[in-house]
């Protein structure tokens, strides 16, 4: 019996794009950053994947071993989906939901986690919003013998009671962000007590106690270019699978919030179509509650609130947005991957927002047929693959559409309940509030 395919190189789509992606800037010179001035936040095998421009990255054999653990995921066709919409289009997902902690988010961790341990790191900060990045960044410092802290979002940290449970399973230490444990944290709860906090200003915190540990080390779970290409074994797999089951997506759909789960699945598919001519469409659904992409500005801003980051050219709502308390935690960000928001520039991807009722809607539809409940995050995803179904069918066109199923919702079952009882709102931003944020973009 042959050994399931498992890609043994990650893809690096910087070595297909037609244009190189801007460089990051120092956060305080506004000057090119050198690998020094990253090696207080990251391992050196990280900074290099970061500015790589080779094609395909090894996969390291202890990384790929812990891989074995879930991977390859399946692909599934979402056939009684397909029945239940009554389209000539066929779905397909990819099943991340099949790790140990229920979502994409360890491809990358356990990558991360394995080379801050070669380079002597006993001690990784990080933040958290639904906890699916927390959640696999502790499994992963279980694994390789890394203690891990974890800033989680209040308002998921309070909404997701079990996800910070499985994080103390594994070991790690979490707390509520923002907290008084930092001074970026104590001043924006001066500013705001009673404040939902954001992925920005957990970042801040994270950043903050790393920089001055010097046995720490932090980790990102989203937005860098290592992290999109640790997650790019989805895509490959998925390039290899579609044509076992002799087919070739049309479009392939992923919810972004940061951008690591559409861009490991979209960037293999990019690639074929950059190097190859193949007539992909590419479509990135984020929360109308926090439009990056599609109200957002392209331009240089800072990853985090205290503006403790670098600089890097991004999509952004500006690092002083506030985002509402919606369920999908995970995509509550004010910034996009430089990646994904280059190939946005380009013209290669197409962004989409929606609602959060008309996504859970979307979830329902899809567990009561499939089975499987969604994460918040993953339905959004979910939802732009219905309405590419009933475009099919109203066009009576036959269609491919392949998605990215980024986590399971076991743990989101509040946010269910929330929506069956009739509790749930839509949340939109406000267009004060936004240009308020993006008046406070760095010049560059």
């Amino acid at each position: 019996m042959s050994e399931p395919y498992l890609p043994t190189r990650w893809y690096n789509l910087i070595a297909d794009l037609p244009t190189p992606p801007p460089p990051a800037l120092h956060p305080m010179t506004h000057q090119p950053l050198t690998p020094e001035d990253l090696a207080t936040l990251f391992p050196m095998a990280c900074i290099e994947q970061e500015v790589a421009s080779d094609r395909y990255i090894p996969i390291p054999d202890e990384v790929r071993e812990i891989y074995k653990l879930w991977r390859p995921t399946p692909l599934r066709r979402a056939v009684r989906l397909e029945k239940a919409l009554g389209t000539p289009a066929k779905i397909y997902y990819k099943y991340e939901g099949a790790s140990p902690v229920g979502s994409h988010k360890p491809n990358t961790a356990v990558a991360q986690a394995y080379y801050n341990r070669k380079e002597g790191i006993t001690r990784l900060t990080t933040e958290t919003g639904a906890g699916q990045w927390g959640a696999a960044l502790a499994m992963a410092g279980a694994f390789l013998g890394i203690d891990v802290q974890v800033y989680m979002v209040k308002v998921s940290y309070y909404q997701k009671p079990y996800r910070r449970v499985l994080m103390e399973t594994f070991g790690a230490r979490v707390t509520p962000s923002p907290s008084n444990e930092t001074e970026s944290g104590r001043a924006i709860l001066a500013q705001d007590p009673e404040t939902n906090g954001s992925l920005g200003v957990a970042i801040s915190e994270a950043v903050e106690v790393a920089v001055k540990d010097p046995g720490a080390k932090y980790s990102l779970g989203s937005v860098l270019n290592h992290v999109l290409l640790h997650q790019t074994v989805i895509g490959q797999e998925a390039l290899q699978q579609m044509d076992e089951a002799g087919a070739y997506p049309d479009v392939v759909i992923g919810c972004v919030g940061g951008g690591s789960n559409f861009g490991g699945i979209a960037f293999p598919f990019l690639g074929e179509r950059l190097r190859n001519g193949r007539n992909t469409r590419f479509v990135a659904v984020e929360p109308a509650a926090c439009p990056t992409l599609t109200l957002g500005k392209y331009a240089y801003d800072y990853g985090d609130t205290a503006k403790l980051t670098p600089l890097v050219k991004m999509h952004t709502l500006g690092h002083t947005f506030m985002p509402a308390g919606i369920h999908a935690g995970g995509l509550r960000y004010h910034g996009m991957a430089p990646l994904i928001s280059q190939a946005v520039d380009l013209g290669f991807i197409e962004p989409r927002s929606y609602a959060q009722l008309t996504v859970f809607e979307a979830a329902m539809l899809f567990a009561r047929n499939e089975g499987i409940i969604p994460a918040p995050e993953t339905s959004h995803a979910i939802r732009a693959a219905i309405d590419e179904a009933l475009d099919a069918k109203a066009k009576n066109e036959e269609r491919v559409i392949l998605f990215n199923f980024s986590g399971h919702g076991f743990m989101d079952m509040t946010s269910y309940q929330t929506y069956l009882t009739g509790e749930m709102v839509d949340y939109n931003h406000t267009e004060e509030k936004l240009a308020e944020s993006l008046a406070c973009l760095p010049e560059i």
